[in-house]
């Protein structure tokens, strides 16, 4: 009987091994390293692969003393040789629809008729014209349309925050994913200023900072966490 494991075996064993660890080593992440868990962050999904996540790598002393105090100061950021700030561009579409257009048709990856419905669509999903009031029409009739119906999606530009994290969201879950595999330790940071953290990675107003996280070697040993039984969780056909 073979004993080969499958990716499926090598994948659980990976998710069931991330831990959020909150205790660093200082010995430094490699470069190359660092550049190929973002480039595997980077290949997240995406809405309409629009790719709306910015990662700010932050290794200095100094700016993660800024964030230090930024983020409540959690211990871990100065103990880690790396934070990563993952953002949201409320721009998204402005800066990147075109692009992503110009990607897809030349790689096949969309035909025109495809690229039609997108030019359709992904517009009306993200316009605040005129003068903005676009998106409050859109909030104002989405949220009674959404009760009334229960048919209608998240409208990105009524909900962006909302939107931009779920797409963050992906991107983070796989940088740490990738982090356990190349055996580093993370831990995700929601509890931080958000003004305080993009006046000190000078990140612009049109992006929202959806998380930190913390990147290094553990420093303590095997983490023990449980997890209550999946049945208490799971559902069939119907909730």
């Amino acid at each position: 009987m073979s004993m080969e494991r499958s990716e499926l075996d090598i994948f659980e064993d990976i998710a069931k091994r991330r831990r959020a660890v909150r205790h660093f080593l200082p010995d430094p992440v490699p470069e190359e390293v660092l550049m190929r868990l973002l480039d595997i962050a980077h290949w997240a999904p995406s809405g309409y692969n629009l790719q709306p996540t910015h990662y700010v790598v932050a290794r200095s002393p100094e700016v993660r003393e800024e964030l230090y105090h930024a983020a409540l100061k959690q211990s871990h950021i100065r103990e880690a040789p790396i934070v990563v700030a993952f953002t949201g561009d409320r721009r998204v579409y402005e800066n990147n629809f075109e692009a992503v257009l110009k990607s897809d048709r030349e790689a096949g990856a969309i035909n025109d008729a495809y690229e039609k419905k997108l030019r359709k669509f992904v517009p009306l999903g993200f316009s605040r014209a005129p003068l903005g009031l676009g998106g409050i029409a859109k909030t104002l009739f989405g949220i009674p349309a959404s009760r009334i119906f229960g048919k209608v999606p998240t409208v990105p530009a009524a909900e962006k925050r909302l939107w931009l994290s779920r797409q963050v969201a992906l991107s983070a879950m796989q940088f740490m994913l990738a982090a356990t595999a190349a055996n580093l330790a993370t831990v995700p940071m929601e509890g931080f200023g958000e003004v305080a953290v993009k006046r000190a990675l000078h990140i612009p107003r049109s992006h929202i900072v959806v998380m930190l996280v913390a990147l290094g070697h553990p420093a303590q040993g095997k983490l023990i966490k449980t997890r209550l039984p999946l049945e208490r969780s799971l559902h069939r056909e119907r909730f």
